[in-house]
């Protein structure tokens, strides 16, 4: 039993950090733009996809897919940013529309997948050397762990990134009074479209490394990790960034522990009872921090 919690623990830390990313990504986008990605999840298997192709279509490894969906993504997010954004600012009920846009969105970018790459699930057959490492009395996948190292650079390097350079203070500051960041003189929209392409860079990259993570992703996995990536941000805190880090590996070891102590079908439901009992108890999110419009 010792064995299968040390294990469950292990596996916690790591598949709670692709959740972090997850969440950490949406909720970036709805505290600066006040708008809910409901297609968040295809973004994260479409960065998926893009290291499968990568990986099987050039010979790419995912360790040089994950720079590259960086780039790839911020750049999409970018322009997307201006052709859909725009439609919202301009509509009489923004947060109706958005729903509708991007839940359109979620439909077309599944489709799309299922267009170019069918229902077959796909995994990428990329071997590290050596195939596992021991921790301690366990074995751990060499992938899991680069994916795990790679998780905490990036939320290393997103911390930094928002509390220490004028860009990232700019974001904290639109997410907290957007309308004294305008008096400011601070160019909103080049702002919101920065927090757009930065939320699908990382999007892109969590996907990458749910390629490494996972055993298989296809064009439907992606409604799963939008829930998953709701759970966190609700659990979190909307529109804290640092909550969704802490609230995505929180998630991450307590689904991760249910499948220890409880059956598979019971374990499953786990994410749904803490985002039922966070609503109830603690609305705010674990940090307790409120945003008023």
């Amino acid at each position: 039993m010792e064995l299968l919690i040390l294990n469950g623990l292990v596996n916690g830390l790591i598949v709670g950090g692709i959740y972090a990313l997850v969440g950490v990504s949406l909720t970036l986008l709805y505290g600066v733009l006040r708008v809910v990605n409901f297609a968040h999840g295809e973004f994260v298997i479409a960065g998926s996809f893009l290291a499968f192709v990568l990986f099987t279509s050039f010979g790419i490894p995912p360790l040089l897919a994950v720079p590259i969906a960086a780039v790839v993504f911020f750049i999409a997010g970018w322009g997307l940013y201006y052709v859909l954004i725009p439609r919202l600012a301009r509509s009489d009920d923004p947060e109706l529309m958005s729903f509708l846009m991007f839940y359109g969105v979620s439909i077309a970018a599944a489709a799309l997948m299922l267009l170019l790459f069918e229902a077959d699930s796909r995994t990428i057959d990329y071997t590290f050397t050596p195939v596992s490492v021991q921790v301690g009395p366990i074995y751990v996948s060499t992938a899991r762990l680069v994916a795990f190292a790679i998780t905490v650079v990036v939320s290393i390097a997103l911390a930094l990134f928002l509390f220490k350079t004028l860009p990232g203070k700019a974001l904290r500051a639109a997410i907290m009074n957007p309308e004294a960041i305008q008096i400011m003189g601070v160019d909103i929209v080049r702002l919101s479209a920065f927090a757009f392409a930065l939320a699908s860079a990382l999007a892109g990259v969590t996907g990458v490394l749910i390629a490494l993570v996972f055993p298989a992703f296809n064009p439907f996995s992606g409604a799963e990790y939008t829930i998953i990536a709701f759970i966190v941000v609700v659990l979190g805190g909307l529109g804290n960034p640092v909550g969704a880090l802490l609230a995505g590996v929180l998630f991450g070891l307590a689904e991760q522990m249910a499948t220890v102590f409880l059956p598979q079908a019971m374990a499953q439901i786990v994410g749904f009872l803490i985002l039922v009992g966070t609503i109830f108890f603690r609305p705010s999110g674990i940090l307790g921090v409120r945003f008023k419009r």
